[in-house]
């Protein structure tokens, strides 16, 4: 390594996404750029870290899937066997949310930090070498060490469990409720809080589970929940406010929980815990607890739908997805304030 050169190695992934995406001859962008067309697009990658790139998929983020995340993990864990010092991820912000929390539940060994784009290399001001290099900073930093896996976009850190894409087309589109845990400045990561790590769970990213996402709405006859009923292993539902529900669904809910399908209830909200004791109407938290249903807790829909998932797929019964769901909960921080 040559002089002045940092020590830090960096694997950067590659998914493809809006970060890698070229036009085509209509006009319209489509994934196409490699990692080493990525990295050799920042100014001052070198500067921040010894990035040695690799293209792992070259797909939109909405086109991904658990088989990658399964490979995705795999990956990660050969790095930390291999020196590295840490790992970035790039890939498209449509399920960034989603699969930056699949690895977060996965525990990989290695810091690792998920980052994209909100606009495409063919338009003016690109932000994909911005946070590109952010990213590296982050993931070559020492700081980065104990924090589960980041995202970091528009200079801002964020906590895979917490984050939110809350806007289309916004360059600062991802928040995170309870704030973002730390900032670059200056090439320099700095991390101003540190969330408790989670307990141990067995999880499993291969393997095979049918878990829906449904959400509740004004007078909603429960016709799709009865549709998951009778095909999934497992059912979330975005229920209205602090965990309620129309007429409808609760005796449905607590069939299906008898019958050994778990369902799991968070707020389409997208801000705030779901209730645990406080309103006792047929439809309300107390009611479906009482009926066997799980609490989401500060989980919204989709990230308690991967939750839910991973558990399935290492064999979980309704009784340890219940365990589970509680002991995560209890032991991470939850979120507060508006996600947008």
């Amino acid at each position: 390594m040559s002089e002045g050169r940092p020590a830090a190695r960096v694997l950067l992934l590659s998914l493809g996404g809006t970060i890698a995406m070229t036009a085509d001859d209509g006009g319209a962008v489509t994934p196409a750029l490699g990692a080493g067309e990525l990295a050799a697009a920042v100014p001052g990658l070198a500067d921040v870290a010894a990035v040695e790139p690799e293209s792992f998929r070259t797909i939109p983020g909405a086109q991904l899937g658990f088989a990658d995340l399964a490979a995705l993990a795999e990956r990660i864990e050969r790095a930390a066997g291999e020196g590295f010092d840490g790992v970035v991820v790039t890939q498209g912000t449509d399920t960034l949310e989603e699969t930056s929390f699949v690895l977060d539940l996965l525990a990989p060994r290695l810091p690792v930090v998920f980052t994209g784009a909100m606009r495409n290399p063919t338009v003016a001001g690109p932000d994909g070498p911005a946070n590109l290099l952010g990213a590296a900073s982050l993931a070559a930093s020492p700081a980065a060490r104990g924090l589960g896996v980041t995202v970091l976009l528009g200079d801002e850190i964020h906590a895979a469990r917490h984050v939110r894409k809350g806007h289309t087309q916004s360059p600062a589109a991802f928040t995170s409720s309870a704030g973002p845990l730390g900032w670059i400045s200056e090439g320099t990561a700095r991390v101003a809080l540190r969330p408790p790590a989670p307990p141990p769970l067995e999880l499993a990213a291969a393997g095979s589970a049918r878990v829906a996402l449904l959400t509740a709405a004004l007078d909603d006859d429960a016709l799709l929940l009865d549709a998951a009923v009778a095909g999934a292993d497992g059912i979330v539902i975005e229920a209205l406010g602090g965990g309620h529900l129309p007429p409808a669904w609760p005796e449905r809910i607590g069939a299906a929980v008898a019958g050994g399908t778990p369902v799991v209830f968070a707020s389409r909200t997208g801000a705030g815990e779901v209730l645990a004791r406080t309103y006792g109407f047929d439809g309300s938290e107390t009611d479906l607890l009482a009926r066997g249903a799980i609490s989401a807790g500060w989980l919204d829909g989709p990230k308690a739908r991967l939750l839910l998932t991973l558990l399935l797929r290492a064999g979980a019964d309704v009784e340890r997805v219940r365990t589970s769901f509680a002991a995560y909960l209890g032991s991470v921080a939850a979120p507060g304030g508006p996600t947008r």
